[in-house]
């Protein structure tokens, strides 16, 4: 029996095995507590997580919360319940009115002051400052985000416009000037860069050549002879070098980098106006529906929105439907339906003081700008919202889903419904539109007619029972 090892040594060998079997036992108990004590940490709260510092949700200021920007996400999209439930389709709605700015329009504003920052046009707190012509949403947003980034800014507006729009503008210490309803407000907002920026450059003082052009680069003020559009947007024809935005961009000295200098953001025939929505409004749609999309509905004011948006989807599958939706008054409609931009409205002895007299603000046109000349290409198909059904919308939507939303979107979405009727669609398909801004910008305007909301809402029960 000499194999056996001897007394003191099985001792000893007992007494290893038994203290490794009892650490092994400690350290997988210590383990398993620390785990579930992290995963009570986790769940402590309903959706809560534990405290951490994460880079990517700290915002860059106030652009920082525009969707579509280099810092942020989507705005979401929202299923519009009463309208959905009783077409038997899905209507969503790109809740634009969440941005800082409170609509679409702060995708574009930001996206036009970033080109013109990049490409040399303006510069932060240099006093320069921005102007434009506008109904309201663009000037807000400009003003938004000008007050951010360091610019003064001029708003020129019809004397007709909402005048929570207005109060709006001055909060952000705005200048701005109402004039008589007419397309000349925005041939302001040239002229009046034209002179901001001559009064700033040496030698030109108010003796400034009106050429029609916004001479608004301070570093070209001296060569009246070479015509430079405020935006050198869409007609590439800016002088310097041009790149891949289609901007013109020159190189200054530091003298003339700190000159302050007048900007006219011209979002009609901006090109940024496009490439905002083409690259932000576009892809997010695109993704938020898993590449589902049977339909996008869209007013067009610019026509920036419905230009670059329908153009991605239509990139992305040629089978989803681009539909305008135009207001009364406006000529978008007969431009599609019939190839003319033109409206009874303009017809002799029956104009009426505005080009676009409606309570609708923000969307319908009566020319062919940049944008909308990129639009009309993809736009399938398109439909007159009146004012009495633009109004209903906005107040039954109030009643059935607790949404205020503003005029254009109620029209975008009395069109979402005619185009469902007009395909005979209820099988699930997916409508995609704009929820331009919120109701709240238009109390004075729209929450004192009365359409009789009851009559769209007959029209929904009636749907409901079909």
């Amino acid at each position: 029996m000499s194999w056996l090892p001897s007394p003191s040594t099985a001792r000893h060998l007992f007494y290893g095995v038994l203290i490794g079997f009892s650490l092994s036992i400690a350290s997988t108990s210590v383990i398993s507590a620390y785990r579930k004590r992290k995963e009570d940490i986790n769940t402590a709260n309903v959706g809560s997580r534990p405290i951490e510092l994460r880079s990517d949700e700290i915002l860059d200021g106030v652009t920082g919360l525009i969707d579509g920007s280099a810092h942020k996400g989507n705005t979401p999209l929202l299923r519009i319940n009463s309208l959905s439930n009783a077409l038997g389709v899905e209507i969503l709605g790109k809740a634009e009115y969440l941005n800082p700015g409170g609509s679409v329009k702060d995708r574009v504003a930001l996206r036009m002051i970033e080109d013109a920052e990049r490409d040399g046009l303006l510069h932060p707190y240099t006093g320069s400052r921005i102007f434009e012509g506008t109904v309201g949403s663009t000037g807000i947003s400009i003003a938004t985000i000008a007050r951010a980034r360091g610019y003064d800014t001029t708003i020129i507006m019809p004397d007709d416009v909402a005048l929570e729009k207005v109060k709006a503008l001055e909060a952000f210490g705005a200048d701005v000037e109402r004039v008589r309803p007419a397309s000349i407000y925005v041939n302001l907002a040239r002229e009046y860069a034209l002179h901001f920026t001559g009064m700033n450059t040496p030698g030109q003082s108010e003796a400034l050549p009106r050429t029609g052009r916004a001479h608004s680069y301070a570093t070209k003020m001296a060569a009246p002879s070479v015509a430079v559009t405020a935006v050198a947007g869409m007609n590439g024809n800016g002088s310097g070098n041009e790149n891949g935005n289609g901007h013109a961009s020159f190189d200054e000295d530091e003298e003339t980098r700190t000159r302050p200098r007048g900007y006219f953001a011209d979002q009609f025939e901006n090109r940024s106006n496009f490439d905002a929505h083409f690259t932000g409004t576009g892809p997010e749609i695109w993704r938020q529906t898993n590449g589902e999309v049977d339909a996008f509905v869209a007013g067009a004011g610019t026509g920036g929105t419905i230009a670059g948006t329908g153009q991605f989807l239509k990139s992305m599958t040629g089978d989803v439907l681009v539909v305008l939706a135009d207001p009364e008054g406006s000529g978008l409609y007969n431009k599609v339906k019939h190839g003319v931009m033109y409206d009874h409205k303009e017809s002799e002895g029956t104009r009426r003081r505005h080009q676009v007299d409606t309570v609708v603000e923000g969307i319908g046109i009566n020319r062919v700008t940049k944008n909308i000349e990129l639009a009309l290409p993809v736009i399938d198909d398109a439909f007159r919202i009146t004012d009495a059904e633009a109004v209903s919308m906005a107040r039954f939507l109030v009643q059935r889903d607790g949404l205020f939303l503003g005029s254009s979107s109620a029209v975008n979405l009395v069109a979402c419904v005619k185009l469902v009727r007009k395909m005979g669609w209820g099988n699930g398909e997916k409508v995609v539109t704009i929820l331009c801004d919120s109701g709240t910008r238009h109390y004075s305007k729209v929450c004192t007619l009365d359409f009789g909301w009851r009559l769209f809402s007959e029209l929904i029960v009636w749907l409901q029972r079909q």
